[in-house]
């Protein structure tokens, strides 16, 4: 998709690098591609249900049939499943932390799974990349730790980041203040802007150096040896795929670990 969006409008006899005349058209797809009844679904939202439909049926067939000696994809799943309850559900949120092991997996292989769409031949697009997704992700961590940090707590939720004991007293309105900004403001935002931003960034740079490396070299015959301008940038593009697979599971895991860490400190206010 990428590339034919560049190779639209891209002129490799004067341009030095391929690119849409604007890059939202790299993120913003607008036309449906078949309807559900009276709702178009766009290729957004297909995205975004399959990649439900993929997670729900990865954990559907790899805790099926659990074998005494299990096979590699279900030896893979648990894997995945104990690493999220045992490494950032207990490790992080502590004896209470296996309760909410269902909600972190289904967030880390939700964020996975939307971030790998975009290393994805032929689909190239993280659907995190558009800021909705993660901005909801991130209202659903907020309720769960809000909620969380009300239940068990109760009024002393609140008051206890208002007005914090550890500080002196002629600081705490001011420290009182900032903490509530940051916990019922902050914390939501730059989660979900920390996921979007580094996946917006990530796809731009693909979409625009594996493009441009490949139309320049494709047009060899019109252009010649202007066309090795494009080895450079495919080169680089390679390098940067291969980096952007660790970023996809490391925002997945940092996502997932702060959605943790923010239940814990509203169990736990005093740790």
């Amino acid at each position: 998709m990428g590339l034919i969006l560049a190779s639209a409008t891209c002129d490799p006899s004067t341009e030095i690098i391929c690119a849409p005349e604007n890059v939202r058209e790299l993120f913003e797809f607008r036309t449906p591609i078949f309807y559900l009844g009276p709702l178009p679904v766009t290729r957004t939202v297909f995205l975004i249900l399959l990649a439900a439909v993929i997670v729900s049926l990865v954990l559907y067939f790899g805790l099926r049939k659990k074998s005494v000696v299990p096979g590699k994809f279900q030896v893979i799943v648990e894997a995945i499943i104990t690493f999220v309850k045992d490494g950032i559900a207990v490790d992080i949120i502590g004896e209470h932390g296996a309760r909410f092991a269902p909600w972190l997996l289904s967030i880390f292989l939700f964020v996975l799974m939307g971030n790998l769409y975009e290393v994805t031949p032929f689909v190239n697009f993280p659907i995190t990349s558009r800021i909705a997704i993660p901005a909801f992700l991130a209202l659903l961590t907020y309720v769960v730790f809000v909620v969380a940090g009300a239940k068990r707590q109760g009024i002393r939720y609140i008051v206890d980041i208002a007005w914090p004991k550890s500080v002196p007293v002629a600081l705490r309105p001011l420290v009182g203040l900032i903490e509530l900004v940051s916990t019922f403001a902050l914390r939501p935002i730059t989660l979900a802007v920390r996921l979007f931003a580094n996946l917006v960034a990530g796809h731009l740079m693909l979409t625009l150096l594996l493009a441009s490396g490949w139309i320049f070299m494709s047009h060899v015959g019109e252009i010649g040896a202007r066309a090795a301008i494009g080895i450079p940038w495919f080169a680089l593009g390679l390098g940067i795929y291969v980096f952007e697979i660790v970023v996809i599971m490391l925002q997945a895991y940092i996502f997932t670990l702060l959605s943790a860490v923010y239940v814990q400190t509203s169990l736990y206010p005093d740790h």
